[in-house]
């Protein structure tokens, strides 16, 4: 009886322990975008890219509020402070060659993108959302499009 005893109460504090650091553990999540932009120039005059931020920005420098819905001090912000000095990016390939779409550069661009997203899985990120738009060529005289895709990573961190 008293082993029975001796066994309830070890379980009941160890129980508690693990409960009392469960509460003083603090966590948040880290986020990271990685966007893609694939050239749809004809000729393969376009540039593709995967770009990854690698600044942190405080948008509170940025961000300005409206009172009554009509004056606005967002002229207090300047443009050239939004731009990072401090990105990642990847090459890819354009999805048009002299001869049309170029199946082997879309597939050689999915295996560069699969290989991002492992690397950032393996470090803890997982994926949690996808945007794509498109712009493309709109006629004749129109030689511009991009095909343009955002990834959503997340990643808990816990603070103890």
């Amino acid at each position: 009886m008293k082993k029975l005893v001796a066994l309830f109460l070890f379980l009941s504090l160890t129980s508690l322990v693990a409960q009392a650091q469960e509460m003083t553990t603090q966590s948040f999540n880290e986020w990271k975008i990685v966007t893609v932009v694939e050239s749809i120039v004809p000729m393969g005059l376009g540039r593709s890219r995967m770009v990854e931020n690698m600044t942190d920005v405080n948008t509170d420098d940025y961000r300005t509020s409206r009172v009554n819905g009509k004056t606005s001090s967002q002229r207090t912000v300047s443009r050239k402070e939004l731009k990072v000095e401090k990105f990642d990016e990847a090459k890819l390939l354009n999805f048009f060659s002299a001869a049309g779409i170029n199946f082997q550069n879309i597939a050689s661009n999915d295996a560069m993108i699969a290989a991002r997203i492992m690397e950032l899985e393996s470090e803890g990120y997982s994926l949690v959302n996808v945007t794509s738009a498109v712009e493309s060529v709109g006629g004749k005289d129109d030689s511009s499009g991009i095909f343009i895709s955002r990834m959503f990573f997340k990643k808990t961190v816990s603070l103890k």
